[in-house]
C-alpha cells in the first residue's frame, strides 16, 4: 500500500495572542493519498488557513507529528523546511505574494533559480505560456491585473515540478470570471504535473472539483452529522 504524501497525527497549533496563547488547531489527524485532490472548508476563522501552513511547514505545529513528503517537520530546522518546500512542494497564496521589483518571468524563474536549474527562464517561460502570460512575461506585478498576479503565482508554484501543491483560496482576491479562470488553471496545472492538490476555500463549486472535502469547525475536523448539517444551511 502506497504511503500518504501527507500525514497528520493529534495535530494542535496554539499561537501567542494579548491574553496568552490562543489554540487555533486541536488534535487534526488526517492523511492524503499521492495524486488525491482536496478541499479544506468551513466557516471563517475555523482554522482551515492555519491547518494549510502546518502542512507546508510555515507555522510549526504545537503538538503532534507532521509528516510531509516523508518528512518530519517536527525534525526540521527553518533551512531545512525551506529546502523541503523548495524542491518538492508549491505554494499558492491569496495575496499573490510576488516580488514588486522583478518582471513575471524574473518571478517564476527565482525559485527554479535558488534550486539550481540552469534552464530556470525557459522553463519560467513555458509556464507563463500554459496559464496565458506570455505575452506578459516583461511586465511587472504593478502592471498586472489581480487574476493576471494570480497566474503568475501559479505559474511559479507550478514550475519546479511539485509533488505537493498547496493553494490558499486562490480565488478569494478575484472577482467570478477571473476566479473560474484560476480553478480551470489550477486544475490543469495539477493534472500536467500529476501533483497532489490540497486548497482553502469557501467556494463550493471549487471544493465539488476535488476527490475529497474535509470541514474544519472550530479548529476541529467536524463529524458527519455536523457536516450535513452545515452543508445544509449553506
Amino acid at each position: 500500500m502506497t504511503k500518504p504524501i501527507l500525514c497528520l497525527k493529534d495535530v494542535t497549533l496554539a499561537l501567542e495572542g494579548n491574553a496568552g496563547p490562543v489554540e487555533i488547531l486541536h488534535g487534526i489527524s488526517m492523511d492524503v493519498s499521492e495524486g488525491e485532490t482536496l478541499a479544506l472548508v468551513g466557516p471563517s476563522g475555523s482554522g482551515k488557513s492555519s491547518l494549510l501552513m502546518v502542512m507546508g511547514g510555515l507555522e510549526r505545529a504545537s503538538a503532534g507529528t507532521v509528516t510531509v513528503l516523508g518528512q518530519d517537520l517536527n525534525q526540521m530546522d527553518e533551512d531545512q523546511l525551506a529546502r523541503m518546500r523548495r524542491d518538492g512542494m508549491g505554494v499558492v497564496f491569496q495575496s499573490f505574494h510576488l516580488i514588486p521589483t522583478m518582471t513575471a518571468l524574473e518571478n517564476v524563474a527565482t525559485p527554479l533559480e535558488l534550486a539550481g536549474h540552469k534552464d530556470a527562464f525557459d522553463r519560467a517561460a513555458t509556464e507563463l505560456e500554459a496559464v496565458g502570460l506570455g505575452h506578459r512575461a516583461d511586465h511587472y506585478p504593478a502592471q498586472l491585473s489581480g487574476g493576471e498576479q494570480q497566474r503568475v503565482a501559479l505559474a511559479r508554484a507550478s514550475a519546479p515540478r511539485p509533488r505537493l501543491l498547496l493553494a490558499d483560496e486562490p480565488t478569494g482576491n478575484l472577482d467570478a470570471a477571473n476566479g473560474d479562470a484560476i480553478i480551470e488553471l489550477l486544475f490543469d496545472l495539477r493534472d500536467r504535473h500529476g501533483a497532489t492538490l490540497v486548497l482553502v476555500t469557501h467556494s463550493n463549486a471549487l471544493a465539488a472539483r476535488c476527490n475529497r472535502v474535509i470541514r474544519l469547525h472550530d479548529g476541529r475536523i467536524a463529524d458527519p452529522a455536523h457536516d450535513a448539517a452545515q452543508a445544509a444551511a449553506e
